[in-house]
C-alpha cells in the first residue's frame, strides 16, 4: 500500500461463479453502497472459474472504479474457497460477505 493510500474502513467480498449476467448490475449497486457507507471501501470480486466472461465483466468495473478489485481462481474451487480468497486479499476493518446473484435471503 502507497504511503498516502489510506487502508480501507469496510471491505466487501464477492465470490461469483458463473454471473455474466448480472456482474454489471451488481457493481453499480455496490458502488451506490460504498458511496453511502461512513468510511471508505473497497469491493474484492472473485471470480471462481467461471466459463463465461464474468472475470472480464469484473475488470471493466475495476477500470471504471479504483475501489474494486477482481481476483480469477485457475478453476472452479467452490463458494467457501472463493470466500477465503476474498477475505485473504481484504483490507478492511470490517468484512462483509455478498452473494454475486443478488438474491434476497429468504424471511
Amino acid at each position: 500500500m502507497a504511503a498516502a493510500e489510506v487502508a480501507p474502513t469496510y471491505s466487501l467480498v464477492v465470490p461469483a461463479f458463473n454471473e455474466e449476467g448480472i456482474v454489471d448490475e451488481l457493481t453499480g449497486r455496490l458502488t451506490a453502497v460504498m458511496d453511502a457507507l461512513d468510511g471508505a471501501a473497497e469491493a474484492i470480486l472473485v471470480d471462481d472459474g467461471s466459463r463465461d466472461v464474468t472475470y472480464e465483466k469484473m475488470l471493466e468495473a475495476v477500470r471504471r472504479d479504483g475501489r474494486f478489485r477482481a481476483v480469477r481462481l485457475s478453476r472452479n474451487f467452490g463458494h467457501q474457497i472463493a470466500i477465503t480468497a476474498g477475505l485473504d486479499l481484504a483490507r478492511g476493518d470490517a468484512v462483509i460477505v455478498l452473494d454475486a446473484d443478488l438474491q434476497r435471503a429468504a424471511r
